[in-house]
């Protein structure tokens, strides 16, 4: 199998990036997320994890992927994949603008635009993620799209994830 590529976008903001899926690393999540494309949700923006957005999906694997490919620690440029139980994302400080409750899952789809980020909650500790992409083209107008989203606000946004 060649190598495939996914553009990464912030919609309104008109800013993408593309990414490379690291199939040999993580095979499993890559596939997952390849058959489930195009993907796009409401972003958001880590309060914990620091350079990082994201979009919620319901699952959309078979099988969630294990922890192939781990990291606690994201560099610039990582797409990562984290799946919850709805029960871990149910407090109100995270923000989110649906009903997130026990006994469901949801699927984080993210992205590392700059250093320096840490996977430590502190309500539930360190959260590994499935590094199964990363950014060879855009990231530092990505990087601007998503500050701009830090100050600004990200409502009416939408993070979306398609084949290149």
């Amino acid at each position: 199998m060649g190598d495939r590529y996914l553009k990464v976008s912030l919609a309104e903001r008109g800013v993408s990036c593309t990414a490379k899926l690291l199939d040999d690393r993580a095979p499993l999540t890559c596939a997952a997320v390849w058959d489930a494309l195009p993907l796009g949700g409401d972003v958001y923006h880590a309060k914990y994890a620091r350079n990082e957005i994201y979009a919620l999906f319901e699952p959309f694997a078979q099988r969630e992927p294990p922890l192939e490919n781990p990291t606690v620690t994201p560099i610039p440029g990582d797409l990562c994949y984290f799946s919850f139980a709805g029960a871990e994302l149910g407090t109100r400080a995270y923000g989110y603008d649906r009903e997130v409750r026990a006994g469901t899952t949801l699927v984080d789809l993210a992205l590392f635009y700059e250093r320096n980020n840490l996977l430590l909650n502190a309500d539930v500790g360190w959260v590994p993620g499935i590094v199964w992409g990363q950014v060879v083209e855009g990231l530092e107008e990505m990087a601007e799209g998503c500050n701009d989203l830090w100050r600004s606000g990200a409502a009416g946004e939408k993070l979306t994830f398609r084949r290149a």
